[in-house]
């Protein structure tokens, strides 16, 4: 499949070379040539015989000149996987702003007096997503500066619980017609109106120097949670198998992550709200294995009275954590803010974050529609689109991040919405934060050496039987082109799929 898909690029770029030189230009009402090769290989690439169960939609578009370069199936219904996120954050950004923070605020139930709160400390958060490794390089300094603001408001000592307050986020933490096979991965944490790490912790196991040593493990972003019961062993390393290579200080290098994490089980109790991990790693190794947080409120919460304690706050409650869905009902000391948009926004969509999404959908509900519901979000999302003259035929919206199995989009409300971003004042942010090719994000190491390269701003997708690439080009002619490409429903392996959406990226980058 590879080789014949060089093969015709090779001869396109032959094509074009010989459309160019014989005056065919690129601009509507001319550029037969052109636009004839540019059709006839993306026919190629799409109809080719291991593609004969699958189901394309293709759109490109000058926006400039109002002209459609190719359209295949444009206005059928597709499985977007994450192109599901340039909805949600290009409404996010339309109607709260690129200056937009979350608010999580502190309140005392009780009286503050000699450093002492002689009560509880409720917390009461609305969402902010931006409390992770992934932004902060490590998820505890944001908390750590609570605690520090804190003690400068005189508090040494609370005599309650943490608490839990309000409920910005009703309903389920998940999203609806999510699998529920992936639902222990960290990509599908749930989220809640105080979300700590995304939804994960991560555990990790570190062998002794030789077999039979003591193991270590940590946990970590917060040392404290999830509680963490384990039973492993140090090992010595496997045997060597034909092929495998050793040396000296390695005695089988092929002990490799299938191995090792074949070897280590994983279970969480939820009666007593722990983890236990079980079984042997190699001497000298380590294993990083990802916990989901089943209940997001209670990590947020366990995560803060640590930040607490290191900073030198008493708790004296032996049960630090209680939630409920009362108002605060008491003297807010302080108010924290979250990162603004402008900076969530490039987290969203460059490693494609799942938890950041499903939070501003909530988030356009609660500030837009009255609810910080999926629901309230949807609504709103749902007369962005009506204003930006997106059709409703072309889409049906169930969740934030494109995971849910009934979530669909045409690649004309995709080109739609992409288009209506152009005319936006926030339109540079919105560009710069997608994925570029070749330089970062999920296309970082796609398109290299190609004309796409640096230069393709683009929205992947991939869930099961499903992959997405969706957004602005350049080409060599100095036109910016807008395009989606969506594939459901095949066989092949997925990387002959993506590899043709690269090739049409690049393709068009090419055009003079």
């Amino acid at each position: 499949m590879i080789r014949r898909v060089a093969a015709l690029v090779l001869s396109l770029s032959i094509l074009e070379t010989a459309a160019c030189a014989t005056g065919g230009g690129f601009h509507r009402g001319g550029g037969g040539g052109e636009r004839a090769a540019l059709r006839a290989s993306i026919d190629s690439m799409a109809d080719a015989p291991e593609f004969h169960n699958a189901f394309w939609g293709i759109l490109v578009v000058d926006p400039e000149r109002g002209d459609t370069l190719y359209s295949r199936n444009a206005g059928k219904l597709f499985l977007p996987a994450s192109n599901m996120k340039i909805v949600t954050s290009s409404v996010a950004l339309e109607q709260l702003g690129p200056d937009f923070t979350y608010r999580t605020t502190f309140v005392a139930r009780g009286l503050i007096r000699d450093s002492t709160l002689a009560g509880d400390l409720a917390v009461v958060g609305r969402g902010d997503p931006s409390i992770s490794d992934h932004m902060w390089g490590d998820a505890m300094i944001p908390l750590h500066a609570m605690a520090d603001s804190l003690v400068a408001h005189g508090i040494r000592r609370i005599t309650g619980k943490l608490v839990a307050a309000g409920n910005a986020f009703p309903g389920p933490v998940l999203g609806y017609g999510w699998s529920w096979e992936d639902l222990e991965s960290s990509y599908s944490a749930g989220v809640d109106e105080l979300l700590f790490n995304e939804g994960f912790s991560e555990v990790r196991v570190h062998g002794g120097t030789q077999a039979g040593d003591p193991v270590r493990v940590e946990v970590k972003p917060a040392r404290s949670f999830p509680a963490l019961r384990s039973d492993i062993t140090t090992i010595a390393a496997p045997a060597c198998q034909a092929g495998d290579s050793a040396t000296a200080s390695t005695p089988c290098p092929m002990a490799p992550t299938r191995f090792r994490r074949r070897e280590l089980s994983l279970r969480k109790d939820t009666l007593r709200g722990d983890v236990s991990v079980t079984g042997s790693v190699v001497a000298g190794d380590s294993v990083t294995l990802e916990v989901t947080h089943r209940d997001p409120d209670q990590a947020f919460l366990v995560a803060l009275a640590e930040a607490l304690r290191d900073r030198g706050i008493m708790i004296d409650s032996a049960n630090v954590v209680k939630s409920d869905s009362v108002g605060a009902g008491g003297d807010t000391i302080l108010t924290a803010a979250s990162k603004p948009m402008r900076e969530i926004l490039p987290a969203l969509l460059k490693p494609s974050q799942n938890q950041i999404a499903e939070a501003l959908l909530r988030t356009i509900g609660l500030e837009r529609g009255g609810a910080g519901t999926a629901d309230s979000g949807r609504k709103v999302v749902e007369r962005q689109l009506a204003t930006w003259g997106v059709p409703p035929s072309t889409f049906v919206i169930r969740d934030g991040s494109g995971l849910s199995r009934y979530d669909y989009l045409a690649p004309e409300a995709i080109v739609h919405i992409l288009d209506a971003m152009r005319h936006s004042p926030n339109f540079q942010l919105f560009y710069e934060s997608l994925p570029i090719a070749g330089v970062d994000g999920t296309i970082k190491t796609r398109m290299r050496g190609t004309p796409a390269e640096n230069n393709v701003h683009a929205k992947t997708g991939s869930v099961a039987n499903a992959r997405s690439l969706s957004g602005y080009v350049r080409t060599a002619g100095g036109r910016t082109l807008i395009f989606s490409i969506l594939s459901n429903n095949w066989t092949v392996p997925a990387g002959d799929v993506t590899h043709v959406a690269d090739v049409i990226a690049a393709r068009l980058a090419a055009l003079r």
